[in-house]
């Protein structure tokens, strides 16, 4: 008789073919999300993560305004993993940050799958589960001004498949495992970690006592008790709109009321259905995320607690977001569409497409996917591109304050691509402000020191110079002409302030 036990060669061979194809369908769906959300390797808060990884590889780099990034370097161990990674693959960064891009997406739907597994039964729910999560991997977190996961390499990305392998391992009651999880998530983003630890020590809670109790557990991260901010504080936090939930526009809101609506409904469903893992998971994001939104609310009010206010309590709602997309997929699989399995092309076609657009509008003046080896068409990019090559290490830089919002920059970052230092800017420099409230004084001189830029002339420029050491400018066309610029393109000019 054949032997077909655990142990023989036959059902070794089943295992390695399972595995072959799970790792094949996962990479093709991770090929697929890359040319679906695209891939811009310095944009957005790359000009905050990216600086700290370029310091660790050119101690040079930086030696001026470096605090801006250095506080987030300092917290976290993304930076020495991306600069270890570096020097152990032999690679240009460049190569390194598109592995680790590729590498987090693959994580993340290898983790959705597990998460997926942990709550269905099947594997078409479970499968459903992990496409339609590759396919809304750019969708926007309320106003939180978060992604599922960014269009570039950062610790968020590496802390968001930490999650989902956690929640999994805790539905399994592997703790151990858990455990792991929430600590490389720790290490790499304390604070987007916090709200999955405690979600993660909620669920054992709620498990251990049936559900009968309300959520005042995730009160914890917010009883901490700070030294009053910096006066100059308050002017940070009157320009950071995504940390004060008071401000949100009322379609930001329902971002936050649908998940909780929708988790109530499912947690419903799934009781009734018998899905025990899929009630308790839902059950317990109902209080979770209601706790935190009241949480928000109070943080929000101007005063003693206005510090507070950065801890962001309703990040939370990107570990719900995933949730909700890991259980539509599933449920729409297993009720939906079990019976016409070629319906799911008519749902995901249209949203792969919506998705795709959409990321096309957000970078109109670069291209999709931004690959290593490729000349960018960006005039800024450009620009920064010719700075990195052309100019000093110790160079330091002054341009318009608010360059990253400008139309056709693309929210491409000048230390990040440039390299170089330069003077705090309205956009990135502002949030590191309002994370760290001791950097708000030097960034309040910074900016209003640069206010009016616009009809900035040399006489301006020659204050910059003197006060902070300011040795080369980035001027837009329209700006002042009386000055020495050894490059110019069709946006901006280049200039040395001699």
């Amino acid at each position: 008789m054949q032997n077909v036990g655990p142990g023989s060669a036959d059902h070794r061979m089943r295992v390695r073919s399972h595995w072959f194809f799970r790792i094949a369908c996962l990479l093709l769906l991770t090929a697929m999300a890359l040319l679906i959300h695209g891939y811009h390797p310095y944009t957005e808060d790359s000009e905050i993560y990216l600086p700290g990884v370029l310091k660790l590889l050119n101690p040079a780099l930086f030696p001026t305004n470096g605090e801006f990034f250095a506080e987030h370097a300092g917290h976290s161990l993304y930076p020495n993993l991306m600069a270890a990674s570096v020097r152990v693959l032999h690679l240009p960064l460049p190569w390194a940050m598109l592995l680790w891009q590729v590498a987090s997406i693959f994580l993340l739907l290898a983790g959705t799958r597990a998460l997926a597994s942990a709550l269905f039964q099947t594997p078409e729910e479970q499968w459903a589960g992990v496409a339609l999560m590759s396919v809304l991997l750019t969708l926007p977190v309320a106003g939180t001004a978060l992604y599922i996961l960014d269009q570039y390499p950062n610790p968020r990305n590496l802390a968001a498949f930490a999650a989902l392998f956690a929640v999994a391992a805790v539905l399994r009651r592997n703790h151990v495992v858990a455990v792991l999880w929430l600590v490389f998530a720790a290490a790499i983003h304390p604070l987007m970690s916090s709200f999955v630890i405690l979600f993660c020590a909620w669920l054992r809670f709620v498990d251990r006592l049936q559900g009968r109790l309300l959520g005042f557990a995730a009160l914890l991260p917010f009883g901490l008790t700070i030294e009053p901010p910096p006066a100059a504080y308050h002017q940070v936090a009157l320009r950071q709109p995504s940390h004060y939930v008071l401000r949100w526009e009322w379609y930001e809101w329902l971002g936050v009321i649908g998940p909780v609506l929708l988790f109530w409904w499912l947690a419903r469903i799934a009781r009734r259905h018998g899905t025990e893992n899929l009630e308790w998971v839902s059950a317990a994001m109902v209080p979770f995320l209601s706790v935190a939104a009241v949480a928000a609310v109070v943080l929000s009010i101007p005063g003693r607690l206005e510090a507070l206010a950065r801890l962001q309590p309703l990040r939370c709602l990107a570990l719900g977001y995933m949730l909700l997309i890991i259980i539509g997929g599933g449920e729409l699989a297993g009720y939906v569409f079990q019976r016409h399995r070629w319906q799911w092309v008519f749902l995901l076609l249209p949203l792969a497409f919506g998705m795709w657009f959409a990321q096309r509008q957000l970078y109109p003046a670069s291209q999709h996917i931004e690959w290593p080896w490729q000349q960018p068409r960006n005039p800024w990019a450009q620009a920064f591109d010719w700075i990195r090559s052309n100019t000093p290490t110790n160079a330091f830089f002054a341009l318009n304050p608010e360059y990253m919002d400008l139309r056709g920059e693309d929210e491409t970052g000048f230390r990040a691509r440039a390299q170089r230092g330069r003077l705090a800017d309205f956009v990135k420099d502002k949030g590191a402000a309002t994370m760290f409230p001791q950097l708000s004084v030097p960034w309040f001189e910074q900016v209003q020191d640069q206010k009016g830029w616009r009809q900035f002339r040399r006489k301006e420029f020659e204050h910059l110079r003197n006060k902070y050491g300011v040795s080369w400018i980035l001027v837009e066309n329209s700006g002042p002409t009386d000055l020495t610029c050894p490059y110019e393109n069709s946006t901006v000019r280049v200039c040395r302030l001699e």
